[in-house]
Formats: structure tokens, C-alpha cells, sequence
């Protein structure tokens, strides 16, 4: 089950969005593979967070700079495209500046989350996905019935279909926890703490703006939505030479009423 996009685009540009993707790559290249002549466990043990270093007074930087080392290309991948679903409405909402800094917070407080569930040990925490998690977190408090398309594959075919995002991010947060309560935090290869303090912190910092548009008018009045209009998908077609063009419908232009 891969999110694929939201059929709400802000229609503003999403400065932050993009150059927080493009910083995590900028950095994710520069030492992958080794680019910096570093190893990968050094560079991951110096930026990263390792609980223990932090038990012991060291690395109190670490909760920041790990949300911008990732583990591999899937690692890196997935995280700028949830960011990249899930961002842009939220920082219409925000403001540029305010998103940043929601980011940044929502980051570092999940780290510092998977840090509390395991203080000794030495498995490095990294990764956008504590952060990522906060901007899903705000974008279920603020637009729980936006329609996200989700991709799905089927063993023998992949399929498309369009989920509320309240549904999508809850069954999301349900794995999370799952995965943390059947876990131990300091041998599993995946920070679920850390996406499940990220993902509350997410919304916990959402609830002020939330309430200043109106709270739950702000959700009947735009049908908790985000305030866009819903986007029109071209479907191309490939046509022989001088066949006629067939109507609109039928070559999939149309605006979605979900």
C-alpha cells in the first residue's frame, strides 16, 4: 500500500516542501556511497542519533542533524514522497516559515520520543520519517476527509483507488503501534517510536491553528477537505495518425467530484 498523491494540491507553491526534499538529497549524495570518504556506519554514528552517546552527555546535536541521514535510496524515497503528499497543503496553511519550523520540531521531538523508549542503546536512530510523521499528524487534524490516492498491488495486477486520508493515516498509526508494542526498541531496525512521537507531536502542534480557523466549522465548512479546489487529471491517449480525437470523457478529462 503505497500513497501515490492527494487529489487537493494547494495550487501555491510549496518552497519549504521542495527544499526540504532537496536538502535531504543534497546531503543523503554527499555521503552516498561514502562521497564524503566516510564510511556509512561513521557518518551514521557522528549525525545520527545513538541513545547511548546522548545518555552519556555526547552528540546533544544528534536529534536535529539525524533527520537529515538516511539509510538507503527505499529509505530516502519513501519519506520525500509522503513529505511530498502530505506538505504542501499543510504549509499553505502555515506559512513557509512556520512550517519550518513545525518540521524541524516535529523532528527533533520524535527523535528525542525513540530516544525515551530505548535510553542505552547503541543502534543508531535516523531518518526524515519522525519529522514526515509530524506533517501526517497535522494533515489528519486538518484535512481528515481529503482523498488520497493509494496504490496497491495485488499479487497479479496494481490498482489505484482513492482513500480519506483520516482512514489511511489511522491504519498507518495503528501499524506504528503495533510494531512498538511488539518491538524491542533497542534491536528493531525501524523507529516506530519515533514515527509515533512524531505523528502525536504533529498533531498536538496543529490544534492552535486548527482551532483559530474555526475548529470543527473550519471542517464542515470546507467538508474537511483542504480549502482547494479538487485537481483535474489528463489521462493520455495514444491514438493512430489521423484518427479523430474523441470527446472529453472519453479520454479522461474530467474534474473528480470526491
Amino acid at each position: 500500500m503505497l500513497p501515490i498523491r492527494d487529489r487537493n494540491p494547494s495550487g501555491h507553491t510549496p518552497y519549504v516542501t521542495y527544499a526540504l526534499i532537496a536538502l535531504n538529497v543534497a546531503v543523503f549524495l554527499a555521503y552516498w556511497p561514502a562521497g564524503t570518504g566516510a564510511s556509512i556506519d561513521e557518518v551514521f554514528r557522528t549525525w545520527g542519533m545513538v541513545p547511548a552517546r546522548l545518555t552519556s552527555g555526547e552528540g546533544l546535536y544528534t536529534p536535529l542533524t539525524s533527520v537529515f541521514v538516511h539509510g538507503g535510496w527505499f529509505h530516502i524515497g519513501l519519506n520525500m514522497l509522503f513529505l511530498r503528499i502530505f506538505g504542501d497543503n499543510l504549509e499553505a496553511e502555515m506559512g513557509h516559515l512556520k512550517f519550518l519550523g513545525f518540521y524541524l520540531l516535529c523532528g527533533v521531538l520524535a527523535a528525542l520520543m525513540q530516544y525515551v523508549s530505548a535510553l542505552h542503546s547503541e543502534v543508531p536512530v535516523a531518518g526524515a520519517s519522525g519529522a514526515v510523521a509530524g506533517v501526517m499528524g497535522g494533515y489528519f487534524l486538518m484535512f481528515p476527509r481529503a482523498r488520497v490516492e493509494v496504490g496497491f498491488y495485488l499479487v497479479v495486477a496494481f490498482r489505484i483507488i482513492a482513500m480519506p486520508a483520516w482512514l489511511l493515516l489511522s491504519l498507518w498509526f495503528a501499524l506504528q503501534v503495533w510494531g512498538g508494542m511488539s518491538t524491542p526498541a533497542s534491536s528493531s531496525s525501524v523507529a516506530f517510536w519515533a514515527h509515533i512521537g512524531g505523528f502525536l507531536a504533529g498533531v498536538l502542534l496543529s490544534v492552535r491553528m486548527w482551532r483559530m480557523r474555526g475548529g470543527r466549522m473550519f471542517w464542515h465548512r470546507f467538508h474537511g477537505l483542504p480549502p482547494h479546489p479538487t485537481a483535474e487529471y489528463a489521462v493520455p491517449v495514444v491514438r493512430r495518425r489521423g484518427a479523430r480525437l474523441p470527446p472529453p470523457q472519453a479520454r479522461g478529462l474530467f474534474r473528480s467530484k470526491d
